[in-house]
């Protein structure tokens, strides 16, 4: 497909941090790893953030049996998540497969309530996507003009120095990924290795900083240890939450904007100095972020 690219000067602005109070959807793949869960506690817990809606992403890996087994097992946890924080927010389900090529929109609940809700308000909407982007990308194909009504903060790829860009996200869905990267539309990217692995925590630390926060707290405790005792991990890396701080504007995270990279079939990026700008964040304060999050995990 070819874009129409933005203007540079609104692809600018809406590439700053965003102010106190900005609209937020969080697309997420909850059921796939223990780290999606305490992104959503953390958003559901930022007053910088209004969270408008959650949209379940699809996954395929050995916890689910296809992309839609994927994505129904994440919704049936985010209603649970939801349930159990006595929360009203709405959740949608998200795409049933991945798209076949990047004019193929997969049509879904998450990326219809997505459209309505960009183009229902002059304010920006920051789409928090934390697994495949596959419900991003079809909303973005089947409604062009949301490019410039949203942002998108994406969790995927590895650090633009790493050999290979083979990252789960990234690799699930690779037309939905070239599509965030060649649309124009504005986007953050948050690397995995390199950058956002940074964020690796302990089991004690987990313990002593989530002992006191009840019903959040003791949930994810719970899903941490299993998860730790089953893979015999001294530490495990709570990489979604990455995209949360990022919104909150949590301090000694640095970025800068760069020429949106060219995503090649093997998993490796290109360059082109003549395209469009995104975000790319370099360095995250590993403190700053922890301590922002066990300071909302009321």
């Amino acid at each position: 497909m070819k874009w129409t690219p933005l203007s540079p000067e609104l692809l600018v602005s809406r590439l700053q941090t965003p102010a106190a109070g900005c609209r937020v959807v969080l697309d997420t793949d909850t059921y796939n790893e223990i780290d999606d869960p305490y992104a959503l506690l953390y958003a559901m817990g930022s007053p910088e953030l209004n969270l408008e809606a959650v949209y379940a992403a699809p996954f395929h890996n050995e916890r689910s049996d296809r992309p839609q087994d994927g994505m129904e097992k994440s919704y049936a946890q985010i209603r649970e998540i939801l349930g159990l924080m006595g929360s009203d927010l709405p959740a949608f389900r998200g795409s049933s497969r991945w798209m076949k090529s990047e004019d193929d929109a997969v049509d879904s609940p998450a990326a219809r309530d997505l459209i309505e809700r960009a183009l229902a308000s002059e304010k920006p909407l920051y789409v928090a996507a934390i697994g495949a982007p596959t419900n991003v990308a079809s909303a973005v194909l089947m409604e062009p003009r949301i490019r410039e009504k949203i942002v998108v903060v994406w969790l995927g790829g590895h650090a633009l120095h790493m050999p290979k860009t083979d990252e789960f996200n990234m690799a699930q869905d690779y037309f939905a990924s070239c599509t965030l990267l060649d649309s124009g539309v504005p986007l953050v990217q948050l690397p995995c290795l390199g950058v956002v692995s940074h964020l690796s925590i302990s089991l004690p630390e987990l313990q002593y900083h989530l002992a006191e926060k009840e019903k959040s707290g003791a949930y994810l405790l719970n899903l941490t240890q299993k998860e730790m005792e089953r893979c015999g991990c001294l530490s495990r890396v709570i990489w979604d939450i990455s995209t949360v701080a990022w919104l909150c504007g949590v301090s000694g995270m640095q970025s800068g904007l760069i020429p949106s990279p060219v995503l090649s079939p093997d998993n490796t990026y290109g360059s082109d100095i003549t395209r469009h700008l995104i975000r790319y964040v370099n360095y995250i304060d590993r403190d700053a972020v922890f301590r922002d999050l066990f300071q909302k995990l009321k």
